[in-house]
This record gives structure tokens, sequence and C-alpha cells, in this order.
């Protein structure tokens, strides 16, 4: 089966931790079902000047056209972004990218060496994530080259974007046009039923943790990984992974700590909120308590969650976060917001607490769990229930199943 994932979300040589997700459940895809054969393509904005002093667009002058990830290849088409007024421009700017390195990779397989021709797409099917811009582009790019495809619901592709009613219409599209849609939780597809999807054509299917990478530590290594990393024995290690904007709420962590006696609060992140964090931390007279880490890659992440008592997240929006499982598949519960997704993640007392975006009830909810923390062992236990097989399992049948009815309706 040869399927075409599509998204802007996916790593590349600049930043290998973009969109690792999918790349996560595409590997873990192809490595329960042999049979699948995936090509990737990435679109990635056109940006010029690789100075630092353009802040994050810089990164893209410098992301290759085609790589290969873990054996996979990928392409990088570059696309048109228009800052703040571009918006509605950009599925239709993705979409040109992706076309047209879709008519390369059909002249490539061409047998008659002849270029694009409609009727040799070597693909069965795209396999589509977020649906603004992504969802957008794909439909267009589907129905040009005649190819049925899947789009996953990730998060503010539903619980956000669609506040605006032009990208609401734009997405009620996607809905109509795709083969079948996914979701990473159960609260995204409540919502998408909400806003018009067809039930039937929805499908959950949750992200898994990858119990490899993120191991367990003991209560004996958790101490000594602490020392290694120069956090005093008598503080508590919280951590707070994600982005740094206003939407992970680390400036609600900060606040909630700055009146708990003997914790360690460590950041792992960058952006565009980092000097004002900075500035909020040195306000409060909290340097010496908290730890600005910068992006982490997965192996030294891991190496502070195994150091950490609690990860916070502080979120106001998320589909299925990720960060939560690979901190208690580390052996460390959490205290994260009840909003969308999230208390399908945490829905176990081995796996932390849940409480509200304030943060009053944040340092409420670190303080009730520092009383009680379960073992390192019990929270890794719950983690293990999230492994991929079920998701990839899900996947490949949904793939088949439209595979199959693509080859009946062309005989």
């Amino acid at each position: 089966m040869r399927i075409l994932t599509i998204s802007s979300l996916y790593p590349n040589n600049k930043d290998p931790k973009h969109g690792i997700f999918i790349e996560t459940r595409l590997r873990n895809l192809v490595s329960d079902f042999p049979d699948i054969k995936p090509t990737v393509i990435a679109p990635v904005p056109w940006f010029p000047f690789s100075s630092a002093k353009f802040g994050e667009y810089a990164k893209y002058a410098g992301v290759v056209e085609q790589e290969t990830r873990n054996g996979i290849e990928v392409h990088h088409p570059k696309y048109l972004v228009i800052p703040k007024v571009g918006m509605y421009l950009t599925p239709l700017f993705m979409s040109w990218s992706i076309s047209r390195t879709i008519k390369k990779l059909n002249s490539r397989h061409s047998s008659s060496g002849l270029g694009w021709n409609p009727q040799s797409i070597p693909f069965d099917l795209i396999d589509g994530h977020y649906f603004f811009p992504d969802g957008v582009a794909i439909a267009k790019v589907a129905q040009k080259f005649n190819i049925p495809f899947t789009c996953t619901a990730r998060g503010t592709d539903i619980n956000l974007v669609p506040q605006y009613p032009k990208a609401l219409t734009m997405i009620k599209k996607v809905f109509e046009k795709s083969a079948h849609m996914m979701t990473v939780c159960q609260a995204l597809k409540d919502e998408m039923i909400t806003l018009g999807a067809n039930k039937e054509k929805v499908t959950t299917l949750r992200n898994g943790v990858d119990l490899n990478l993120f191991s367990l530590s003991t209560e004996s290594q958790q101490q000594a990984l602490k020392s290694e990393l120069n956090i005093s024995n008598e503080n508590k290690l919280i951590m707070s992974v994600g982005w740094l904007i206003e939407r992970k709420g680390h400036y609600l962590i900060i606040d909630a700590i700055k009146s708990i006696n003997n914790v360690t609060l460590a950041i792992a992140g960058d952006g565009p909120d980092k000097k004002s964090l900075q500035e909020q931390v040195k306000l409060l007279g909290l340097e010496n308590r908290v730890i600005f880490l910068g992006a982490l890659p997965q192996p030294q992440l891991n190496k502070w969650f195994k150091a950490a008592h609690i990860t916070v997240l502080a979120s106001s929006r998320e589909g299925w976060a990720n960060v939560l499982l690979e901190s208690m598949a580390s052996g460390t519960p959490v205290v994260a917001t009840k909003v969308w997704g999230t208390p399908e993640v945490v829905a176990s007392p081995e796996a932390g607490i849940l409480v509200e975006r304030t943060a009053e009830s944040i340092k409420e909810g670190i303080n009730l769990l520092l009383q009680d923390l379960p073992s390192r062992h019990a929270t890794r236990k719950y983690a293990e229930k999230f492994d991929w097989h079920s998701t990839s399992k899900g996947q490949y049948e949904i793939f088949k199943r439209i595979a199959f009815k693509r080859i009946i309706s062309t005989k």
C-alpha cells in the first residue's frame, strides 16, 4: 500500500523535533505493517534569510529540499507565507508547492518517462494531518490528482481555528471531501461533529508513547540524576515543557510555585515569550528557583523527566498532549489543566491530578500531588497502556479500506 503523508508539522534537518509525533506515528505504522510504503511531503514556508535576527523564520532558509529520515523519503517544498494578512491564501500556496512535488514524483515513477500522467500517480491514498491550512491544501491536491485522502485533527485546527468563520467554511469542505478523518482524542471528534462532520467518517486514534525512548527511573536513580543536573537534593524538581507561548501557560506555573517552598522549576522549550517569562521570574525574585533549558532533544528530555517529581502542563487548549505520556513513561506523574483531550490522558491517580487553569489551582494541585506521590513504577505502568500498536492497527484498517475501494472503482 503506497501512502503519501502530507503535513507541514513534520521534522526536518533544521528542526528535528518539529511535529515529531507525526513522524513517530508513521514509523510505528510502517514497523507494524511492512506492506505500507510511505513517502512524505512536508512543506515549509519559504524564507530567504538565515540570520538569527529573523527569529523562527530564519530556520526555514536552511531546510533541505529532500532528505531521508528513519528510512523514509521526505520532501520539503517551499510555499509562500504572508505574515498576518495571508492566512486564507496559505492553503492555496501550500497546495501549489505540494502539487509540484507530486508531479516530480509521478514523473520519476512513470514507466513512460513522459512526465505527469494523472492515471499513473504512484500513491493509493494521502495521509494528511492538521485541518488548516494543511487539510484545505490537501483537499485541493487530492481532487486535482484524483487520490482519496484522510486528515487527522491534532488540536488547535479544530478547537481554535474554526472560531474564524471563513476558516470554518474551508474546513467544512475538507470534512465533505475526505475519505475518512481521524482525531487524537474523543473531545476533538465530538467538536468536529458539532461543527458538521459526519460522525461515521471520524475515528478516534489516540497517540501512543515510545516506551523505549522514554524509560523509567527508580527513586534512587532519580536522586542521582538530580545531583548530576545540579538540582538541590532538598528541592523537588518540577518540569514544564512546551512552546513558550501564552497558550502553554508557563507563566501560570511560575506564579504557582512562588509560594511553594523547596521546589525548582525547569522550563523546557523555546518561543516568542521567553523574554517576558524571564522578566516575570526576575520580578518575582525566583532566579535561583527557575531554570530555562531551551528546546531539548527527546533523550535529554527523558533525562530531566527521570529526575523530576512532577510535570505540570497548564495549557488552555490541547488535543492529545504527548508530553504527558512521555513524563509518565519516565515515572513522573503530572498536574494538568482539564482541557479538551487531557482528561482522557490523565484518567487515574497513578497518572496525576487535573486542575483548573489558574495559578492558585495549579499550586493546590502541585501541593496535593507532592504530599502523596504515586510510586514511579505505578506511573510507568499506567503509561504502558498507551503503546502505538492499537493506533497503527486502526490506521491500517482505515487505509486498507480506502485503498481497496479505490481499486474497485477504477476497474
